[in-house]
């Protein structure tokens, strides 16, 4: 994940004490720094009559190159005018209206009348169809600067998004309807693009593979990956197989994320499942991947990817209790999710051949759990915090006996699961550990989309 990129800019009245704005601005910018933003940074500037403090902030901020969000650090009193004539050029640019807070010295409290600069501002540039968020450091109490670097890593995420390519091979698994999109409204609102490709393609890249290259993959299963039990031969190559060309494909396209025709597709067409293959497809390669031509699935992988640096896994739903979901897969999960050693079980499903079953063990703890969807025409993101547990022994019918215990977990909700059952909105969820959900709700705010989240 590359840095967060920030344009910082100052702001205080021409007859405040210089040293109280710039001081102020300096140790606000270097906190930010201190959490790994990339700041662009111009001095403050001041009300003077002809405005050149702002012109020459402009300049500056212009030449910097591109970034992510600009922080409006107001740092005392400021009229309007001044602040709406630096920023108004970067209005494109999704904002932090950061109101900084006065200080104590010589036993009393001291203040630059800050908030009298923020409130002046807040309905203007609402008004003016700024995209911002308004944030006031409080007297007395901790500056929030964890708030603000927040808000600024959905500001980078939103700006990643804009250049996302996700590639697709095949199109609606088993004419799902859950799984459709409207290209134009996604590329409007979020900025990603989803690129189709026959699955042709793979079969090609199958037939033209190196014998190295395809023993050097069984290599590396047969080395890193516990088997429950021997699989027949020609599996394991098989996966092999299939990893590689999708590998080689998403390598030639740079997609960010992928997806692709699974039940209707691999399973059908290549007769087996392709579990073993995404398997090794993530420890070869860091980026989501959701099976079934899953269009929003894919999509949300990659916004929570952006949001925390790492790349979720997906999870569907099986069972729900008063207070918790059972959520698994009957496919792979990526190894960043495996408590312990990758485990496989060579099986079969249905009609379907044999193919290499990822059945690890999770890690638990807390979890957010979210999905993209479209509603009404309105992009939304719903979202729930939960606690992963493992779950009790249970199968799921239809696989060659001994029936396999899947990847899952049930994630135990602190209010009734009627509360997120109602608002579901498909089959397959993401999945991320910790409580990511201020970095969720602050990216739909920067793109203008919905925020659902499931609570008491």
């Amino acid at each position: 994940m590359r840095k967060i990129k920030a344009g910082f800019v100052g702001f205080g009245e021409v007859n405040t004490p210089p040293e109280f704005i710039v001081e102020r601005c300096r140790v606000a910018a270097d906190e930010l720094i201190k959490r790994g933003v990339e700041l662009f940074e111009t001095a403050p500037v001041s009300d003077d009559p002809e405005g050149k403090n702002a012109e020459r902030a402009v300049k500056e901020l212009s030449a910097a190159g591109d970034f992510d969000a600009l922080v409006v650090c107001v740092a005392g009193w400021i009229p309007t005018w001044a602040v709406i004539k630096t920023i108004e050029p970067f209005k494109h640019k999704p904002m932090l209206l950061w109101g900084l807070s006065g200080w104590r010295a010589d036993g009393h409290f001291v203040t630059t009348a800050d908030q009298a600069g923020t409130t002046a501002l807040r309905k203007p540039m609402e008004d003016m169809g700024f995209n911002f968020k308004y944030l006031v450091n409080f007297k007395d109490s901790a500056p929030r600067y964890d708030e603000a670097v927040t808000f600024l890593a959905a500001c980078r995420a939103a700006s990643m998004m804009n250049e996302a390519k996700i590639g697709m091979a095949g199109y609606r698994d088993m004419r799902l309807y859950g799984t459709l999109y409207d290209g134009s409204a996604l590329k409007s609102a979020i900025g990603a693009e989803i690129e189709h490709f026959d699955l042709l393609e793979i079969k090609e890249l199958m037939e033209n593979l190196s014998a190295n290259d395809i023993a050097a993959g069984a290599d590396h299963i047969n080395k890193e990956w516990d088997f429950v039990k021997a699989p027949q031969e020609g599996t394991v190559e098989n996966s092999v197989k299939v990893a590689l060309a999708f590998m080689e494909k998403i390598k030639e396209r740079s997609y960010d994320a992928f997806s692709f025709c699974d039940v209707d597709g691999v399973k059908k067409l290549l007769k087996f499942a392709p579990a073993g293959a995404m398997t090794l497809l993530h420890d070869k390669m860091d980026i989501p991947t959701v099976p079934e031509n899953d269009s929003y699935g894919a999509v949300t992988q990659l916004i929570v990817k952006y949001l925390t640096g790492k790349s979720p896994a997906y999870l569907e739903f099986y069972e729900f209790t008063e207070k918790s979901a059972l959520m698994g897969v009957p496919d792979y999960v990526p190894s960043s999710i495996v408590d312990g050693k990758v485990t496989v079980m060579p099986n079969a499903f249905g009609s379907f051949g044999e193919g290499l079953l990822n059945v690890s063990k999770l890690k638990t703890g807390m979890v957010t759990i979210a999905r993209l969807t479209s509603v009404d025409g309105i992009f939304t993101i719903h979202t729930a915090l939960g606690t992963a547990k493992t779950p009790e022994k249970w199968e799921e019918a239809g696989w060659t006996p001994p029936a396999p215990q899947l990847p899952s977990l049930e994630v135990v909700f602190d209010f009734p699961s009627e509360n997120f059952i109602q608002d579901v909105m498909g089959q397959h969820y993401i999945i991320s550990y910790g409580d990511n959900r201020d970095l969720i709700r602050e990216f739909c705010a920067v793109k203008g989309i919905c925020y659902l989240e499931a609570e008491a």
